[in-house]
């Protein structure tokens, strides 16, 4: 049974302080806590330091005993900063990316890596996303869901375009700070619900925009793939169909939904159910959030069921 992560975060210290003002920052305040701050947003207690988030060898010795044979890293959520000006930008997806290859060129065959991408300058997202594949081996870009402008904006077609053409697929991850802030309503600021309420809002805007915005008209050889499946998509498929018959078009939302890609980080029963019978498992690939608060304690046949699906996806069939 071989078992492949797509969703696993790394935190790369190389790239600390790089987007300028910004952050991000990390260490520890006058009493002693590590905090880590983007922006005006600061978390803490939060211990990356000692954890699998910055130390491979707890990674690798957490990925066997979790069952895990292979990952592909991808940056960290918390520093999407979609909300900040390109330069700052640009600065810290090159610094991240440069880490990234180096932290998975160490261990080849176990840890793969995506590429942070500058979404907010379209052309200087398809030039570090061309140099993240070409030069430093990357397998895919990766994303947020707000840079000031929705996911199907006309604006994105060249990078799409370029995506396509480097025949790499993107990846798409809730965040609700924007690397000036944390998330703007402040009802989200109790319970976790910036994690859970914010992510899923998050993940279902940007599936309903890349399908109905025309996305995948323009460009149907582009493989998106969205975390958390998707966010609340695929149980407002429903209601997607009944909106667009009361406007008097026909609808068929469910199977439109199977041109993206979706992980299956998802408690097992009813909603990973419904994404599963929805779209089919050949649409989807297995994910962890490795060491965040809802990692998986264990793999199963059906985790490795969807091995050949993340290969699918990587391309790594048609890597020698």
């Amino acid at each position: 049974m071989s078992v492949f992560d797509l969703h696993a975060h790394v935190v790369l210290e190389s790239a600390f302080g790089l987007a300028g003002d910004y952050g991000p920052f990390h260490g520890n305040d006058p009493a002693g806590v590590e905090y880590f701050q983007v922006g005006d947003y600061t978390m803490k207690p939060l211990g990356y330091r000692d954890s699998v988030f910055m130390n491979v060898d707890k990674r690798l010795a957490h990925m066997e005993r979790v069952g895990i044979d292979r990952q592909l890293l991808s940056p960290n959520p918390l520093t999407f900063f979609g909300g900040i000006e390109p330069g700052p930008a640009i600065d810290f997806a090159r610094a991240t990316n440069d880490a990234m290859a180096a932290l998975v060129a160490e261990h080849p065959g176990t840890l793969f890596g995506s590429a942070a991408i500058p979404l907010q300058d379209p052309h200087a997202a398809c030039q570090e996303l061309e140099r993240a594949v070409t030069t430093l081996g990357l397998l895919g870009g990766y994303v947020g869901t707000n840079y000031g402008f929705t996911l199907d904006d006309s604006r994105l077609d060249d990078f799409y375009t370029h995506t396509v053409a480097l025949d790499v697929p993107l990846f798409v991850h809730g965040a609700t700070n924007d690397g000036r802030q944390p998330a703007s309503d402040e009802r989200l600021h109790r319970f976790g619900l910036d994690l859970i309420v914010g992510y899923t809002y998050e993940e279902t805007l940007a599936a309903a925009s890349l399908v109905l915005g025309g996305v995948y008209d323009r460009h149907p050889e582009l493989d998106v793939c969205i975390s958390h499946g998707g966010g609340a998509i695929v149980f407002l498929a429903q209601r997607f169909d009944s909106m667009a018959n009361f406007r008097g078009r026909e609808s068929d939302f469910a199977s439109s939904l199977k041109k993206l890609w979706f992980d299956a980080h998802l408690e097992r029963g009813p909603a990973l159910d419904m994404v599963t019978d929805t779209v089919g498992i050949e649409r989807m690939v297995y994910g962890t959030n490795f060491g965040g608060w809802d990692t998986p304690t264990q793999t199963d046949e059906f985790d490795a069921s969807l091995t050949s699906s993340a290969e699918r996806l990587l391309r790594l069939e048609k890597k020698p």
